[in-house]
């Protein structure tokens, strides 16, 4: 699995947990969605994305978006 799949696996992965901990744990846990969508924006303008920088530090080959 490339580096782009595994960033926008764990990007889709934590906005369902955060829309689960919304529906069944706290309203207030749509802060964490907004936070998740904040931090999409971010590295689409800035190119920088923190879980890029972890993933590739465990050794995930890079794909063409993170070149």
């Amino acid at each position: 699995m490339t580096l782009d799949r595994s960033v926008m696996m764990f990007a889709g992965a934590m906005v369902l947990l955060s829309v689960a901990l919304t529906a069944w744990v706290s309203p207030l846990f749509v802060w964490f969605t907004v936070f998740i969508g904040l931090n999409l924006i971010q590295s689409s303008v800035t190119g920088f994305c923190p879980a890029a920088s972890v993933f590739r530090m465990f050794g995930v080959k890079k794909g063409c978006a993170f070149e």
